[in-house]
C-alpha cells in the first residue's frame, strides 16, 4: 500500500473535514438553540455535504467504490437525517430527538473517520494488514468513546431543550 499525493479533489475533501471537525467540536461545545448555533450549523452541514460528495470522488486507495465510500454514504445520510428535522421542525414532537442522535452521529463518524484519512494519506504500510488493524481499532475506540456521551448526555440534551415532554427519557 502506497501513500499518494493531494490532487485538487483530496485537497478539497482535507479542506471539508478540517472545517467540518472544526465546526463539530465548536458546536458540541456551545450554547444550543441560539442564532450562532444555527449559523454554525449551517456551514457544518454544508461542510459536511462537500466532505461526503469529495470522498465519494475518490478512488486512488483501491481503485474501485471501497469500503470508504460506503461510510461516506451513512455520514450523508447521517448528517441530512440529523439537519432535516431540526430545520423543519417536524416530526413535531420527535424532531429534536432525531437531531440530537443524528447530529452526534455525524460527528462522531467524522472523527472515526479521521483515522482512516490519516493513516491512508500520511503513514505508508508495507500491506492492509497494518492498515486495517490501526483504521479498525481508532474507529472502533472512537465510536465507543462517543457511544458513551450521546448516551450519557442525551437526557439532559432532551430535558433541558425538549422541556417536559423528554423528562423520563434514558
Amino acid at each position: 500500500m502506497e501513500s499518494y499525493q493531494f490532487d485538487s479533489i483530496g485537497l478539497a475533501h482535507f479542506s471539508f473535514a478540517i472545517l467540518s471537525m472544526i465546526l463539530g467540536a465548536l458546536i458540541i461545545f456551545i450554547k444550543k438553540g441560539g442564532s450562532f448555533h444555527r449559523k454554525l450549523g449551517y456551514i457544518y452541514f454544508g461542510s459536511m455535504i462537500g466532505l461526503n460528495v469529495t470522498a465519494l470522488m475518490i478512488y486512488k486507495l483501491f481503485g474501485f467504490f471501497g469500503p470508504f465510500h460506503v461510510f461516506a454514504l451513512i455520514s450523508l445520510v447521517s448528517v441530512i437525517a440529523g439537519f432535516v428535522p431540526a430545520y423543519l421542525k417536524k416530526p413535531k414532537d420527535t424532531w429534536l430527538e432525531y437531531h440530537y442522535e443524528f447530529m452526534n452521529w455525524s460527528v462522531v463518524g467524522l472523527y472515526a473517520a479521521f483515522w482512516s484519512e490519516t493513516f491512508t494519506r500520511f503513514f505508508s504500510f508495507q500491506g492492509w494488514d497494518g492498515f486495517w488493524i490501526l483504521v479498525g481499532t481508532a474507529t472502533g475506540i472512537t465510536v465507543a468513546i462517543g457511544a458513551y456521551l450521546i448516551k450519557k448526555k442525551k437526557s439532559y440534551f432532551l430535558e433541558k431543550f425538549g422541556g417536559k415532554k423528554y423528562a423520563s427519557v434514558d
